[in-house]
């Protein structure tokens, strides 16, 4: 390079995603082969589904705001998609392309990304939200990933069900609620737990719940009372966020806790539990635990494996082998659940088509969320 390049960000910026310059190469090189032989505008017919030999695994739909604002761009491409926050089963079209392959090739790279990950993140809180009832969860994980994708994981951790993020930056840009305690820092400057409650108390709006965090210096039991002693009239939760190597049975520590506070007088006073909390910690603790910060198992959580691929070419049924070949109909049934049925099969009565256009059109989260919370609530999704 003749010029040494100014020093960024290792993330791709909207133009770069926008010119496909984030695309696999193989599909750089399939589009000149195209070009060679004059077939880089074939029609082609592609859906994108989850394909697993588990037929009772469920995903919560998540990341087609960025899927549609990219989707303005495909000229002459027909995108349809099942309404985000949909929860769906293996083998289900979630989203399908119809035109010509040239417009869409290079840029499935930055469309499965955009799902699998958001898709991923949305999953994780929604098996969060079932393993906490209805006790609050919040997404603690913005901190575990590159803080580019900050805003992305912010919203699909609301949109899966939890209840508060983390990052301000979500509820300037999305309206999110967004929360946040105290960390070990504060109290480590200041010097100790009752002295970070009483600062806190005195510099934070009355908005901000009082949630003080316990552990830096004391022993939980001890801690706890601390908190409540420095601001008692306004304390509403104390935080346990106790290193692993010290925990020993967490859950018994944290009824230790709720027995000394409840014998001081501080029975109003929550249980927050943070550090390492997963599905199985939020299980565990759930009989004495009254909210949740949860962290990498949500924000880190498995990407869903979606895979997009071409059933037809040219009008005609072409698909590769372990695929199910053909269009496909995606349709919810009077009673809840859905039918994946061939394209021109006659859709069964009363049955509603939940492949529609995708539009840029913006659904405010909540929306989505309230579409996840409902779906789980029916008992036909379980851990």
């Amino acid at each position: 390079m003749s010029e040494k390049a100014p020093k960024r960000f290792n993330s791709a910026s909207d133009a770069e995603i926008r010119a496909a310059e984030v695309a696999d190469s193989y599909f750089h090189r399939t589009m000149e082969v195209l070009r060679s032989r004059g077939l880089e505008d074939t029609p082609v017919h592609a859906e994108v589904a989850y394909k697993t030999s588990d037929p009772d695994a469920w995903f919560v739909v998540c990341g087609l705001d960025e899927v549609a604002t990219l989707a303005e761009g495909l000229e002459g491409v027909s995108v349809e998609a099942v309404p985000e926050g949909t929860i769906c089963r293996p083998n289900e079209p979630v989203l399908t392309l119809s035109g010509p392959y040239g417009a869409f090739a290079e840029h499935e790279t930055a469309l499965l990304g955009f799902l699998c990950q958001a898709s991923g993140i949305a999953t994780g809180a929604a098996r969060c939200r079932l393993a906490a009832g209805e006790k609050p969860v919040i997404s603690f994980g913005a901190r575990r990933m590159h803080p580019a994708i900050t805003p992305m994981i912010e919203r699909s951790s609301y949109i899966g069900g939890c209840d508060q993020v983390a990052v301000s930056l979500a509820t300037d840009r999305f309206g999110i609620p967004s929360t946040g305690t105290l960390p070990h820092a504060l109290v480590l400057i200041i010097g100790s737990t009752a002295e970070a409650a009483k600062a806190f108390d005195a510099a934070v709006g009355p908005e901000v719940p009082r949630t003080i965090l316990i552990d830096t210096f004391d022993d939980e039991k001890f801690g706890a009372l601390i908190a409540c002693e420095a601001i008692p009239d306004k304390i509403q939760a104390v935080r346990l966020d106790t290193p692993g190597n010290r925990r020993g049975n967490f859950l018994d520590l944290m009824r230790e806790v709720r027995w000394e506070l409840d014998r001081k007088g501080y029975s109003h006073v929550k249980l927050f539990a943070s550090g390492g909390i997963d599905v199985e910690y939020i299980l565990h603790l759930a009989p004495v635990c009254d909210a949740f910060g949860v962290g990498g198992a949500i924000a880190s959580a498995p990407m869903i494996d979606y895979s997009l691929d071409i059933v037809e070419v040219a009008g005609e049924d072409r698909s590769k082998r372990g695929k199910r070949g053909g269009r496909k109909r995606l349709v919810e049934l009077p009673d809840g659940s859905r039918k994946t049925l061939p394209a021109d099969a006659e859709k069964p009565r009363e049955a509603t088509d939940l492949l529609t256009p995708l539009t840029a059109e913006p659904v405010a989260p909540e929306r989505i969320r309230q579409r996840v919370l409902d779906a789980l609530a029916t008992g036909l999704y379980t851990l």
